[in-house]
């Protein structure tokens, strides 16, 4: 019987993406004309936070996600940033809470008021300095109050802890632009790609190098932990010029467990894992489509299942996180998709079509909600903990009792490892020296 086809019968198989009707998509958003390779996006289950274009300084705009339509051309922005901003991020447990990057290399945390902004918003609760150069990425940690990665063009990563409104840790091991950051599900393991063609693995308390790939063949561009399953994926180039993925053992990167070429076109691959429902999704900036995999342990690893197709070309992609996805619908994932030329903004949701109106439990695992595992000290004295699960069965609304409380700061000299960051200052690059000619 070996003639017959390999089929695997999979839940996820008939996935669709619906983009959500005109009323329901956000308009007239001047979304920033920035090439930084970033989503300039953050969403979380109150707000909808966008990068958009200013002159001079740097701002973004915070909307409620309740509030779509037209947007008003005077709608209040966030705007203490004295250049461009880079990377948006909210604080996974905090709601009201966004911390943002800038080319003023400062990064800034900021506490929205309920129901939105009502003027604009110049005065952050907490201004963080230590990088020299701009800084590119920020990404907190996934299961621990308090504490904030950013990644700056000093080819440092520094690790704020909020409650002092310090860096605590530097990451000094790369040696080119570091391009993007993931964690695993408990925030023990940091990976990495970097402008040098390495992808590392790091143990980010020590700034330790556990693993580390010279990727000759497939340059690496962007990295995500798949879960659990002690894998990582990275989207890159491949010696001929096409997009490419290859999976990877975290344990062992010497070489790719698989490559696989997607296609020729030039945009940045973005990846996003969902770790509930085993899925990848592939989105290329420039494109309009979005592929989507189902990844497994065993052979082939990657199932293709499906492609979400669209006209419109996407600039970035925010993501929904679980407890704000719409269970009753059978949603799985919910994409805000960045259409510069319209100044749209379109949710686009993931759905498994299922016949049932009842609550699908195979689909919603226990899933990481808004409550952390551990504080910032007890994670910085080497404890781990993975994330707090809940269920979605109740359409999670449980009220979140924690407080952001930012610490009183004078301006100082910070010193990380011993060294003074602010003193210890690379070369311009050529737009520095440009911009303050």
């Amino acid at each position: 019987m070996s003639w017959r086809p390999t089929y695997r019968s999979s839940k996820f198989r008939n996935v669709y993406g619906k983009v959500a009707n005109r009323e329901h998509c956000f308009e007239g958003i001047p979304i920033t004309k920035n090439v930084h390779d970033n989503h300039f996006c953050a969403v979380n289950s109150k707000f909808l936070a966008i990068v958009t274009e200013s002159a001079g300084g740097g701002s973004f705009i915070v909307i409620p996600v309740t509030q779509s339509g037209r947007i008003d051309p005077h709608h209040p922005k966030v705007c203490g940033h004295q250049g461009n901003v880079l990377d948006i991020k909210w604080n996974p447990f905090h709601e009201n809470i966004i911390a943002s990057c800038s080319e003023d290399s400062s990064v800034r945390i900021w506490e929205i008021p309920d129901g939105g902004l009502r003027r604009n918003m110049t005065e952050a609760i907490l201004e963080l300095y230590g990088h020299s150069r701009r800084v590119g990425l920020i990404e907190w940690h996934p299961t621990c109050n308090g504490i904030l990665f950013s990644a700056g063009y000093d080819y440092k990563i520094l690790i704020w802890n909020l409650e002092i409104g310090e860096p605590v840790k530097m990451i000094d091991c790369h040696t080119d632009v570091i391009l993007c950051v993931s964690f695993n599900t408990e925030g023990s393991l940091l990976a990495t790609t970097c402008k040098d063609k390495k992808l590392r693995v790091i143990e980010p308390r020590s700034g330790q190098v556990l693993q580390e790939a010279n990727c000759k063949n497939h340059k690496v561009n962007r990295v995500v932990f798949l879960g659990n399953m002690k894998r990582l994926l990275t989207t890159g180039v491949s010696r001929w010029n096409t997009r490419q993925i290859a999976l990877w053992d975290q344990e062992d990167l010497s070489m790719p467990i698989i490559e696989e070429e997607i296609d020729g076109l030039s945009g940045l691959l973005f990846p996003f894992y969902d770790a509930d429902t085993h899925m990848l999704y592939l989105a290329g900036k420039g494109d309009g489509n979005i592929r989507y995999y189902e990844v497994t342990t065993e052979k082939p690893y990657l199932q293709y299942l499906m492609e979400f197709r669209s006209p419109a070309p996407q600039k970035g992609l925010g993501v929904m996180p679980k407890h704000g996805l719409d269970v009753g619908a059978c949603e799985v994932f919910r994409f805000y998709k960045l259409v510069t030329l319209k100044g749209l903004i379109e949710p686009i949701s993931m759905i498994v079509p299922r016949r049932s109106e009842t609550y699908q439990e195979d689909i919603y695992p226990m899933t990481p909600g808004t409550e952390p595992a551990l504080s910032a000290d007890e994670w910085l004295s080497g404890i781990n903990r993975g994330p707090v699960l809940i269920s979605l069965k109740e359409g999670y609304s449980r009220p979140n009792k924690l407080v952001f409380k930012a610490p009183v700061k004078e301006k100082k000299s910070v010193v990380v490892n011993g060294i003074d960051l602010l003193e210890n200052v690379p070369p311009r690059t050529e737009n520095e020296v440009m911009r303050s000619a």
